[in-house]
């Protein structure tokens, strides 16, 4: 049958072909898309488990079966990623790495390569959390802090669905542009934080100079100038001179609601005017210069992952198929079974000392010294070799456009030679035509005068000469 003419269905193939479907399901359990489609299944039924648990089900009595099945659940997300932290980073996004064997990835490189990826540290935090809730809920008497501690703990795992996103085109980089802001935010915190300081600790020796409470005083310094960004303004701290008099306290130029007992939390009037001027500067600095500088870095930022927003989703794309394409068929909790299965695999090529796996040669992220300074070495005479043949090609290229060039030159001049030769022939064109003329002037004026020539006629004109 020719290439492209498809064959008719036949019976019997079908009837016949179950052995080969048997062994093609394997190979669609194990495709990268089909994994990953059953682990966002998995992992939005477990969040929704999570909730149901955490808002319903979540008594100080004895745990529940969903509750149970919610333990049973974590501990299979915790069995994989010892599993990728063992097998050196394997499923990370950072890596994504094939399957090696133990010589290839030792155990301090392993873990170092799987650290060094945000998801699995984002799951590390998640499942570290949820032990130690679970334990703060088994334990009599804490049962309050396991609550609270699983509630931060829903927010950590929920926010790992982001890295569902990465397989989109349009979400997917803006998730690094998330990712970047949030470093941007760090130095603008820094950035409000010194200012906030300045602006905090000043303020409070100048209206409370006398009040000796660590507590509220360290409220007031942080708290209060942190509200005022937001135009929380209290009126006690900055209007003190126009005050009712029956609020004043018996102590002498101070303020105090109310006066009496806790003359310590009075306000002075003395430089009140100094508090008003640090508070209009703090809020143009806060407001209108940070808060500027902060959009401006947004805007870089966002600008600059934008246009390059096509490799990014490609870059997280490759990772994403990496990924699931090294991570075992099962979903949690079902993936305890491929555990099982790929533990007794290993045990027993232990026991029968089989070779290993097949060895899959892969990028490598971390060199040792000498591997890193041959590196550089060679990339360093690379570059020299790169650098020399790109001068002798421009050398070679400009001798060329020389030698065009001066061709170009020659054939003009040659144009300008057979110019030249065209000129003077049309001069000497010219002179013999003059003379022409002149001869047959004096023919015309000849016989003008006699049918014949007489003798005292004209004279012929003279030829013309070079001057004419």
């Amino acid at each position: 049958m020719p290439l492209g003419v498809l064959r008719p269905p036949s019976r019997r193939r079908c009837c016949g072909g179950w052995p080969r479907c048997l062994r093609r399901w394997p190979q669609f359990w194990g495709a990268p898309v089909t994994s990953f489609m059953g682990n966002v299944v998995s992992y939005l039924l477990f969040l929704l488990l999570f909730a149901h648990v955490l808002l319903i089900d979540f008594q100080p009595e004895a745990p529940s079966a969903l509750e149970l099945l919610l333990y049973f659940w974590a501990f299979t997300l915790l069995c994989e990623e010892f599993r990728q932290g063992l097998g050196g980073g394997l499923g990370s996004l950072a890596m994504g790495a094939p399957r090696t064997d133990s010589h290839q990835a030792p155990l301090r490189r392993g873990l170092h390569l799987y650290l060094s990826d945000a998801w699995n540290q984002c799951d590390l935090v998640a499942l570290t959390c949820f032990l130690l809730g679970v334990g703060c809920r088994l334990t009599a008497g804490l049962y309050d802090l396991g609550r609270t501690v699983l509630c931060l703990d829903f927010m950590i795992f929920t926010l790992r669905l982001l890295h569902i996103f990465t397989v989109n085109r349009h979400l997917g980089p803006k998730i690094v542009i998330v990712s970047k802001m949030m470093k941007d935010m760090f130095f603008f915190l820094f950035f409000l934080g010194v200012w906030l300081v300045a602006y905090g600790v000043a303020t409070e020796g100048l209206l409370r100079p006398q009040d000796r409470n660590l507590s509220s005083i360290l409220r007031r310094v942080f708290y209060r100038p942190y509200l005022q960004i937001f135009g929380q303004i209290p009126q006690e701290d900055i209007d003190v001179g126009f005050m009712k008099p029956d609020n004043c306290s018996s102590e002498k130029g101070l303020w105090a609601r109310p006066s009496g007992t806790q003359a310590g939390s009075c306000v002075s009037i003395y430089a009140n005017w100094l508090v008003v001027v640090l508070l209009i500067i703090f809020l143009l600095v806060a407001n209108i210069l940070l808060v500027n500088l902060l959009i401006a870095m947004f805007s870089y930022t966002f600008g600059k992952v934008q246009v390059n927003s096509d490799l990014y989703w490609k870059a997280q794309r490759y990772s994403l198929i990496r990924e699931f394409h090294a991570r075992p068929a099962l979903a949690p909790p079902l993936i305890v079974i491929s555990h099982v299965c790929s533990l007794i695999r290993r045990l027993r090529r232990l026991r029968t000392k089989l070779p290993p796996f097949a060895v899959v040669e892969h990028f490598r992220v971390r060199l040792s010294k000498e591997a890193e300074r041959r590196l550089l070495t060679w990339e360093s005479v690379q570059k020299e070799n790169f650098l020399l043949e790109r001068a002798r090609d421009k050398r070679e290229s400009d001798s060329e456009s020389f030698k065009r060039t001066s061709q170009k030159v020659d054939t003009a001049l040659q144009q300008l030679r057979q110019i030249r030769e065209y000129e003077q022939r049309l001069k000497g064109l010219e002179q013999e035509v003059q003379y022409c003329s002149r001869v047959l002037g004096w023919v015309a004026e000849g016989l003008s005068r006699s049918a014949l020539l007489p003798p005292g006629g004209p004279p012929p004109p003279a030829s013309p000469g070079p001057k004419d």
